[in-house]
């Protein structure tokens, strides 16, 4: 992953273990998927990475994408 800096501190944030209350790693729907399964309605997802800021405490997620 790459250096993300905060937008408040201009520090480098740090990655941190973002989880539901069930344990998962949060995802996001990114479309429909092709062929049989995008027909029953499941959809392609992306994982999102947590960061943090360790002077002002802001957190953001970013979406894993290519």
């Amino acid at each position: 992953m790459e250096q993300r800096r905060c937008p408040d501190c201009g520090v480098t944030m740090e990655a941190v273990s973002v989880r539901d209350g069930e344990g998962m790693k949060p995802s996001i729907a990114t479309g429909k998927r092709d062929g049989l399964l995008g027909k029953i309605g499941l959809q392609n997802t992306t994982k999102l990475q947590g960061v943090c800021c360790p002077e002002c405490g802001l957190v953001r997620l970013y979406a894993d994408v290519e």
